[in-house]
């Protein structure tokens, strides 16, 4: 869609993906901030009445799907999306995206740290043709030394083994319709958005923002799950390892043909000693290469194993909200109409949820939704 044809039409429907994971800290601060932003917005015509902030609960044993069911009940423009377990955070955004509805749609994580002012940026990417938007941070004062000194290594590293990433990105962006249809194409269940959205390949900018401090609550990413991340992230994306195994193996090769070469002429020159250092230290620098590389080929094999179950990705055990449907099938071989709902369950692995409206409970009028995925 070219910009003038986005200039010419009514305000662009939006939804607000929210993944949370024990988020009840931060959570009400969340929504208003959130809900603050979309009256902006709708006051200047720039999305539609009808935009949405969708609350994904990625299986938190707190109170959050609690405050979003209740916000949902108001029949306020929040919509909350229950999953039957923890899937973890990529896949909460996907479900947050499979159940949204709207033109576009923006994921931004719960703990206030990116800047959500920088959303009305990414509509005016929109509007002017953008179909994929990279929110970036210009500034990271917030973090620690640790995690912006990883955070570099981990994108040069990716660079270096040849995977697109946007430097400085993490899963902070706007996607259009066209865009998220696109995605839901990517079957695989080793999940790593930062590396897939790039390969859309559709018009992209940037948008920067100066990231702040977690409002409230404490970090879902520790540094072994971070490594883990950055280690799916790695090979999900690049064989690279694979042919280092392959590269060491020539060196280790050629080295010890030059050993074997220096201990015979040793031995017919006369100069050979008698030890066990000569025998044990090549078994143990052998044995570790070995073990290495079958731990770097059993990471791909443990992959590989995981894609052919064909699990599904996440479960959506409810939905709440106002004017909620339950996600539909979409059309694989042709365009979505603006008026349709966003690509949904069944692609992304699950089977459409069987909605039933819920007993208002002194919320206002409401309407609901509430499904177990098949």
């Amino acid at each position: 869609m070219t910009s003038i044809a986005r200039a010419a039409r009514t305000p662009a429907e939006l939804a607000i993906v929210v993944p949370c994971y024990n988020e009840e800290a931060v959570l009400a601060e969340t929504c208003a901030r959130l809900l603050a932003l979309r009256e902006r917005l709708v006051a200047a015509h720039k999305i539609s009445p009808r935009s949405t902030v969708v609350f994904v609960d990625d299986g938190s044993r707190d109170q959050t799907w609690d405050m979003i069911d209740g916000w949902a009940r108001e029949g306020g423009p929040v919509m909350g999306v229950k999953l039957s377990a923890n899937c973890g955070h990529q896949s909460a955004l996907l479900a947050g995206l499979t159940a949204a509805r709207g033109d576009a749609a923006v994921t931004i994580d719960a703990d206030l740290q990116d800047d959500e002012a920088a959303i009305e940026s990414m509509v005016d990417a929109f509007h002017e043709g953008a179909e994929v938007v990279y929110g970036v941070r210009a500034r990271r004062d917030a973090d620690t030394w640790f995690k912006r000194s990883s955070a570099r290594a981990f994108y040069r590293l990716m660079a270096g083994l040849g995977v697109r990433t946007v430097h400085d990105h993490a899963d902070y962006r706007l996607l259009s319709r066209r865009a998220i249809g696109h995605l839901h194409r990517f079957k695989e269940v080793n999940l790593f958005l930062r590396g897939v959205v790039p390969l859309l390949g559709l018009r992209s900018v940037v948008v920067r923002y100066d990231r702040r401090s977690r409002f409230a609550g404490e970090s879902k990413y520790p540094i072994l799950k971070m490594l883990e991340f950055a280690l799916n992230g790695i090979t999900s994306f690049s064989i690279a390892p694979l042919r280092a195994i392959t590269a060491t193996g020539f060196l280790v090769a050629f080295g010890c043909i030059l050993a074997a070469a220096w201990a015979l002429t040793a031995k017919f020159g006369g100069d050979a000693l008698p030890g066990w250092a000569s025998t044990t230290l090549p078994i143990y620098f052998l044995g570790g290469i070995q073990l290495v590389c079958a731990g770097v080929i059993g990471e791909y094999v443990g992959k590989t194993y995981m894609e052919v179950k064909q699990r599904p990705r996440f479960l959506i055990e409810e939905i709440s909200g106002r004017d909620v449907a339950a996600p539909a099938e979409p059309a694989r071989h042709r365009a979505s109409s603006p008026g349709q709902a966003m690509p949904a369950a069944r692609s992304m692995g699950v089977r459409p949820a069987v909605h039933r409206p819920h007993t208002p409970r002194g919320f206002g009028a409401t309407r609901a939704a509430k499904g177990r995925a098949a």
